[in-house]
């Protein structure tokens, strides 16, 4: 039987005002068996406002480009994925020295079986995982397998029946490696910004 995601401390819902320096979601969604398993002196978290300062956008910069984005603009989004509450759930992953090595996210999803397929899986929750990253200097210590493990922890404890994602045929291997497999064909159509 479905039943909604637990209530995030930032969600409109939510019976507090805002929290504006905390994390984007509970700590309590963090795997602890991850966080064991992490190399020594690292940590996972879910983001935090103060990460645009800690070198979030650095560290995204290995997947893609990243615009000049500006600490005003980085604090609306942050704003604006916090007041979903129970949507976005990105987490970071640390080093010995508290800089930010990796990171990933995870976005539920409460409508596309609805709207796809009608009522099935009982309106369940989809959790489509995104932007799996890790910097450089820090890959072959399995921090890209955590960071997958800790999404699919948060994707259980929320209520997702499934996480899905879109990669590159270069990087199904790694996916494959960490309990995903080949589901359909992903499409796109990308527009220019006016």
């Amino acid at each position: 039987m479905w039943s909604p995601a637990p209530l995030h401390p930032n969600s409109p819902h939510y019976p507090s005002t805002s929290f504006p320096s905390g994390p984007l979601f509970p700590a309590t969604l963090i795997s602890p068996e991850v966080s064991s398993a992490l190399p020594p002196g690292y940590t996972i978290r879910p983001l935090q406002r103060s990460d645009y300062k800690d070198g979030i956008l650095d560290v995204l910069r290995v997947l893609t480009t990243v615009s000049d984005v500006q600490q005003k603009e980085w604090d609306e989004r942050y704003d604006w994925m916090a007041k979903r509450g129970d949507e976005y759930f990105i987490i970071v992953v640390c080093d010995g020295e508290k800089k930010i090595v990796g990171t990933g996210a995870i976005v539920v999803d409460q409508l596309a079986d609805v709207v796809i397929s009608g009522s099935i899986h009982n309106l369940g929750l989809v959790g489509h995982i995104e932007d799996i990253v890790v910097a450089k200097d820090q890959q072959g210590k399995k921090l890209g397998l955590r960071i997958i493990e800790a999404l699919d922890f948060v994707a259980q404890k929320v209520g997702c029946y499934k996480t899905i994602l879109n990669c590159s045929e270069t990087n199904e291997g790694f996916y494959v490696k960490c309990g995903f497999k080949r589901s359909g064909l992903e499409m796109a159509q990308y527009y220019e910004k006016k």
